[in-house]
């Protein structure tokens, strides 16, 4: 029995670092698998930031090497925020100043509009947090759930996720849900 979940351990980690590695080139963009129900009717309804060339510069923290992230700064340049990219050797130090809750990391940590957004949150749900305010620290998505931007799947898969609001006292509490 330990030894499966060794196995399975090992194998979830080696598909976490070949999606990491992965370039933006190689994976497939699938339409519609990024924005939740909630997220869509408020894309619908408010009025599109975008054109009116108000969204924020969205400065994104992130190793060199690492293709995940570079898929996800993809999506939010194709969302309409313009992209500063910093390529680290270590990312830590940035998740400690914004205050990313210990357990709640992902591969890359990005801030804008005096939030951060830490991990694969898809930009609708970036565009909801500017457009409603809340007091909070910045969104979570923790690890790197299949199917959230940047680590789209080539069958479409979507792993159910949640993007998290990370209020000012550190706690975290549902902002949106993914892949239902």
């Amino acid at each position: 029995m330990q030894r499966s979940i060794a196995l399975l351990a090992v194998i979830l980690v080696a598909g976490t670092m070949a999606a990491c590695a992965r370039t933006p080139e190689a994976a497939p963009t699938i339409p519609g698998n990024t924005a939740s129900a909630a997220a869509d009717a408020v894309a619908a309804v408010a009025p599109d930031v975008a054109a009116t060339g108000s969204l924020p510069v969205v400065v994104v923290h992130k190793s060199e090497s690492c293709g995940c992230c570079g898929l996800w700064v993809e999506h939010m340049q194709q969302a309409g925020f313009p992209v500063q990219v910093r390529n680290l050797d270590n990312v830590n130090p940035v998740k400690e100043r914004v205050g990313v809750p210990f357990g709640k990391g992902s591969c890359h940590t990005a801030e804008v509009g005096g939030y951060f957004v830490e991990g694969h949150v898809p930009a609708a749900d970036i565009k909801r947090l500017l457009l409603e305010q809340p007091a909070a620290r910045g969104l979570v998505v923790p690890g790197m759930p299949a199917g959230s931007p940047g680590m789209e799947m080539p069958d479409g898969r979507v792993q159910p996720y949640v993007v998290e609001l990370v209020r000012e006292d550190g706690g975290t509490e549902p902002f949106a849900h993914h892949g239902q």
